[in-house]
């Protein structure tokens, strides 16, 4: 399962009605939820933070807060 997939179901959102609410497919939903490979685009993250009513920067801060920088030596 993928970070979002993890964040909507501690969340207890239902896909269905995401993908129905943003006009994302279910098979893309669920390649965004399930496969780790799947990429999630910036305007995917702004629909998807639109219909589960959040702000797209808590929901990218959620699934990518964590990300740091590499340092060079």
């Amino acid at each position: 399962m993928t970070k979002l997939g993890l964040y909507l179901a501690q969340k207890s959102v239902n896909k269905a009605e995401v993908a129905r609410k943003t006009g994302l497919t279910k098979a893309r939903m669920n390649e965004l939820t399930l496969n780790e490979r799947s990429h999630l685009r910036a305007e995917e993250l702004c629909l998807i933070a639109q219909a589960i009513d959040i702000q797209p920067c808590e929901l990218l801060e959620a699934l990518y807060g964590k990300l740091k920088l590499q340092r060079k030596n």
